[in-house]
């Protein structure tokens, strides 16, 4: 299928600035045009979005996923490369998952605390 830039803003919710930015930087690749020259995107191209998406939307820096893509443009022989990155942003994520849940905690107390002034204040 062929999807254009509407299509994606409307369906995928990523900006037309955001597409253009992600091919000039050379994260989305092989896009195509159409007859009037208009970008012409593929399933592809949405699978690859959508996992550049998840990268960004998780602190991976745009230089990072720009090392990841090239090496695995290199084939088979990168492999061990790009697990180790994909390892080393696992591990980061899951601090971070780790320390929010501890903020959670804090927070959740705090709103527990309002909860019983709340029930002390209506008994008086």
């Amino acid at each position: 299928m062929s999807y254009s830039i509407k299509y994606i803003e409307e369906h995928v919710n990523v900006t037309a600035n955001t597409l253009r930015y992600y091919e000039k930087e050379g994260l989305l690749k092989n896009i195509s045009r159409d007859s009037k020259g208009h970008r012409v995107y593929s399933d592809e191209n949405i699978r690859n979005l959508s996992f550049i998406r998840t990268l960004r939307s998780t602190g991976m820096p745009i230089s990072e996923i720009k090392r990841y893509l090239e090496l695995y443009e290199l084939g088979d022989e990168t492999l061990s490369q790009r697990k180790e990155i994909m390892m080393q942003h696992k591990a980061k994520v899951q601090n971070k998952i780790n320390e929010d849940l501890k903020h959670l905690e804090v927070i959740s107390y705090k709103a527990a605390m309002y909860s019983i002034k709340d029930n002390e204040a209506n008994q008086i």
